[in-house]
């Protein structure tokens, strides 16, 4: 039996968290730095709990105008220290509600950014490691991010986006360039099944990249999230895989 994971974006102010999560199998869940608040993280834990779903952090610039979105130069003490404050807010209210926290996925900027900058990735992951030492860390299966992540002892595992086209090396492609996001439901489903079934990703110029996920991404605040992860999970289990977190 293959097993494969399906993560959401959760608490970003969407109108569609709680259907996500029904067929997500872990979560991410904004704390507070590109958005989110105590109230909206609250909600994102309770459901998760309701739904059996693996409960994960997702931190990020702390830009709410651009979403965390934009590039930003901080220096890897400031990179570091709104790693670990984020985290803790969540964990905090976490274990409140007697929930655990299983993984850290960085957000938008923040991890794009750390896919070329060990000195970026090494930042984040110590400021994983503050709060939550040995947690999942989910990251591109190469490159910095993943490698900080080992490193620092977490548990890296590889992902994969459904929505979003890759370049040839296998960075995402920029959001600001043209066809970076897959609105395509039926070439997104594709697009998945392939990392899923055969470990791999067709890039923009057409050419194949060894992509070994373990986790498969699709953005909460993507205008067919919903449907998306409701056809792929229903695929992925027709083809033998069962969904669960890594």
């Amino acid at each position: 039996m293959r097993h494969i994971d399906l993560n959401a974006d959760l608490g970003e102010g969407g109108s569609q968290d709680a259907a996500l999560i029904a067929v997500a199998s872990s979560a991410n869940v904004a704390c507070g730095g590109h958005a989110g608040d105590a109230t909206t993280m609250r909600h994102a834990i309770e459901a998760a709990l309701g739904s059996g779903v693996a409960i994960g952090a997702h931190p990020g610039y702390e830009d709410p105008p651009h979403f965390g979105r934009r590039a930003l130069d901080l220096g890897a003490t400031a990179v570091a220290d709104l790693v670990s404050r984020q985290i803790e807010r969540l964990a905090v209210l976490a274990a409140r509600a007697g929930a655990e926290i299983h993984h850290v996925k960085p957000h938008g900027a923040l991890y794009t950014q750390a896919g070329g900058s060990p000195e970026l990735a090494a930042a984040i992951a110590t400021g994983v490691r503050r709060i939550l030492p040995g947690c999942g860390f989910y990251a591109p299966p190469g490159g910095p991010l993943a490698a900080a992540g080992r490193a620092a002892g977490l548990s890296v595992h590889g992902e994969g986006f459904i929505d979003r086209r890759y370049l040839e090396d296998g960075a995402l492609v920029p959001r600001d360039a043209a066809g970076a996001v897959i609105e395509d439901l039926e070439s997104a489903v594709a697009q998945a099944m392939e990392i899923a079934c055969k470990q791999q990703v067709r890039t923009v110029a057409n050419t194949r990249f060894h992509l070994p996920a373990a986790t498969l991404c699709a953005h909460g605040d993507g205008i067919h999230a919903l449907a998306l992860l409701q056809t792929l999970r229903q695929q992925l289990e027709s083809a033998g895989f069962t969904l669960r977190a890594p």
